[in-house]
């Protein structure tokens, strides 16, 4: 579940809360085309799922694991994520139309129409259940399956527009890729996995509610109501403390039970000191009624995306080292 941009295609500008509705091939070129249907997947999203995947499959394998198994794991992540984010974009259309940050995207510029897009997000889904299934395993198959419906059905229907804490229980589709690496190399469940679950459990609120403190505003306008929206920023950031004490503390499990060693160990201490030195930061200045480009939010936004690629390299590294 992330969430860290949108990929913009090369297509005609419309304001916010204007649905494209041409249909007329000059209006809808193949190359424009070929790349808005790229766009409904997210890549920039799911480039993050992938991270978080192959380093846990290296784990598992406690050395390099097969080529051919990372690449067919990788290509059903993709094709998978792909189908829930772009049955992500069907039913949120109306509001996207509304939102500036989502304005470009494919439906609401016309670019593809939502039959289309239904049709492109459930055979991707289906596509990506039977490679798992066929080439990989059907735990990691069904584990996949199981990641798309709960982010299309749990999060994006039902908590995303009823709830603040949408993003809390809907970022469980987002931790199941590290279940999906290593049930992909060992065709069963264990410890590790669970623990590294959790980590991206804890990590997912604290990464996107300074994201949602940025977009506010498109948030309230269509009454979406993400916790930024409904609570004040000393509330928002004392929550995204908590949060990141738990991230890290939890990160550190993984050694005491035996999965990984000093390597994998001083990179979580050093990466998680520094998160939590951003995250109170960011709670002193909201404390101090900082506003606009003197909170900063941003910050701990983009140091969560460096911080989980240095920890799941850590986790890929580790077995090396060992």
């Amino acid at each position: 579940m992330s969430l860290s941009g949108v990929y913009v295609t090369a297509v005609e500008s419309r304001p916010p809360g204007v649905l494209g509705t041409s249909n007329s091939p000059t209006h809808r070129p193949f190359g424009a085309r070929v790349m808005a249907f790229v766009a409904l997947t997210k890549p920039r999203i799911i480039e993050l799922l992938l991270i978080t995947t192959v380093p846990v499959m290296f784990l598992a394998q406690q050395g390099v694991p097969d080529l051919k198994l990372v690449l067919l794991t990788c290509l059903g992540g993709y094709l998978s994520a792909g189908g829930a984010n772009a049955l992500n974009m069907y039913i949120d259309r109306d509001i996207d139309a509304l939102m500036d940050r989502t304005s470009q995207r494919p439906l609401v510029t016309g670019m593809v129409s939502p039959r289309e897009c239904l049709a492109f997000g459930l055979s991707l889904a289906l596509v990506s259940t039977l490679l798992f299934g066929l080439t990989v395993n059907w735990l990691s198959a069904w584990l996949a399956l199981g990641a798309l419906l709960f982010y299309v059905v749990v999060y994006t229907m039902i908590l995303k527009r009823r709830t603040s804490q949408n993003i809390v229980w809907g970022g469980i589709a987002g931790c199941m890729p590290v279940l999906i690496g290593w049930s992909a190399v060992t065709d069963s469940m264990s410890w590790a996995p669970v623990v590294l679950f959790l980590v991206m459990f804890f990590w997912t609120p604290p990464h996107y509610w300074p994201l949602s403190m940025k977009v506010r505003a498109d948030y309230a306008r269509v009454g979406v109501p993400m916790l930024p929206v409904v609570a004040s920023n000393k509330v928002v950031a004392r929550q995204i403390v908590l949060y990141s004490w738990v991230m890290v503390g939890v990160s550190l499990l993984l050694t005491p039970l035996g999965y990984t060693g000093w390597f994998y160990t001083s990179v979580a201490l050093v990466a998680g000191g520094w998160w939590l030195w951003e995250a109170h930061g960011l709670q002193n200045r909201a404390k101090g009624e900082a506003t606009g480009g003197q909170l900063k939010e941003m910050r701990l936004f983009h140091w969560s995306i460096t911080y989980v690629s240095l920890l799941f390299v850590a986790v890929a590294v580790d077995p090396f080292l060992r």
